[in-house]
């Protein structure tokens, strides 16, 4: 007999633990080798763990636990051969048994209430208080129907009086290693950090004038569309050379500015938020920067997305306008220094030349750290953004788009 240790493998730098968040396989399976047997969550990702061989797995870790990287999660018999189909031998096998007889169901036995019934333990009543939950609406599943410390954590304080119609469930599920980090580094930001937000508007008709001209032919030559975040993503290029502070991070007593713009772009995957990052974006045309996005997207979806993909953006762009948001204040992703925010495109009168007229309007919101950012430069990164977006022939395209939208 060979058994094989399966080991968590490291799924990045700095990550030491991972916590099983589902098991693919069961017990005593027959696997084959790279078959994905279970998925796993580390503080940044859902990564798929594949088979080392093929053999009769036994697993030694359930769903929800957190295991080291390095520790054994299951083990795999590679001696083992690899079982017949047997279904039908099995069917015709349970055809043949003799039918046995049924035993005598037992009835259940009548619950009798003692002095404990209800009654709180010690940690359990101290629980209870810092909830105000009453011990009288808790049932007790210990000894003889005491309350015990696990009821009272599992117990929910009333929400009123419940309608003789309706229902009135709850569900208690853990949350995932990466729901708890974001949720972690989210608090930290908020804390940690001295963030304010700046507003401002943008008229995207010059934007919705180049789609609608060029958009059929981008598509057909570069197999992508011509979607919003191209242009974004260059406005964000051109402002981030303009004002380089709000493309540095905080390191201790010193500042680090970047030469390069490494653009984070905030996706809705099938395990949370996802940021994966758009390398030197200050290389990219917008077919090249159309053609990341829509990669970038699909591995979110697919839940194929790495770390290193996931790391060392130097900016974010996020747009909760796809979702129907009209205007919020994006959290910053730290280490970085600032986070643009996209809202929903909405029809509103705007003065244009002293005339008043219907156009299409975002408003957009920059988050950035106050502690090396400054008004002015804020202010003017999203201005030099909105300049970018509503005049994009002259300050993204040269002149020329359509030489811009053929590279």
């Amino acid at each position: 007999m060979s058994v094989l240790e399966m080991k968590v493998p490291s799924p990045g730098e700095s990550i030491t633990e991972v916590e099983i968040a589902t098991w693919l396989v069961e017990d005593g399976d027959y696997v084959e080798k790279d078959q994905p047997i279970a998925e796993v969550d580390s503080d940044k990702a859902t990564l798929e763990l594949p088979a080392e061989e093929s053999g009769i797995i036994t697993l030694k870790a359930e769903e929800g636990d957190a295991v080291a990287v390095g520790e054994v999660v299951c083990l795999i018999d590679t001696s083992a051969a690899k079982p017949a189909d047997s279904e039908e031998s099995s069917a015709s096998s349970e055809q043949s048994k003799p039918e046995e007889p049924k035993a005598k169901s037992e009835q259940p036995k009548p619950e009798t209430a003692t002095y404990a019934t209800g009654t709180a333990s010690p940690a359990a009543k101290k629980v209870l208080a810092e909830k105000g939950i009453d011990a009288k609406s808790v049932k007790g599943t210990g000894k003889d129907g005491r309350i015990t410390k696990e009821d009272a954590v599992k117990a929910v304080p009333s929400m009123g009086t419940q309608p003789a119609n309706g229902t009135r469930g709850t569900a208690r599920k853990k949350m995932s290693m990466l729901r708890r980090k974001v949720a972690e580094r989210l608090v930290a930001v908020k804390s940690e950090t001295a963030m304010l937000t700046t507003f401002n508007e943008v008229n995207m008709q010059p934007i919705f004038d180049l789609r609608k001209q060029f958009k059929e032919d981008f598509k057909a030559k570069h197999g992508v569309g011509l979607g919003f975040m191209s242009f974004f993503t260059l406005a964000v290029v051109r402002a981030l050379k303009m004002y380089p502070d709000v493309n540095s991070m905080i390191d201790g007593d010193y500042q680090i500015k970047h030469d390069f713009q490494d653009i984070s772009i905030a996706v809705s995957g099938p395990k949370g938020l996802m940021v994966p990052v758009i390398r030197n974006a200050e290389n990219l045309s917008f077919r090249g920067v159309e053609s990341e996005v829509k990669r970038l997207a699909i591995r979110a979806r697919d839940g194929q997305i790495t770390i290193d993909e996931m790391t060392g953006g130097t900016f974010t762009i996020t747009n909760g306008g796809v979702f129907g948001s009209m205007l919020s204040t994006p959290i910053i992703n730290p280490p970085q220094s600032g986070i643009l925010g996209m809202h929903n495109i909405v029809n509103r009168p705007m003065a244009v030349n002293g005339d008043v007229i219907i156009q299409p309007i975002m408003y957009v919101a920059l988050s950035y750290d106050h502690r090396i950012v400054d008004g002015r430069e804020s202010v003017g990164f999203l201005v030099a953004v909105k300049e970018a977006l509503e005049n994009p022939v002259e300050l993204l395209m040269d002149n020329n788009p359509t030489k811009a939208l053929e590279m």
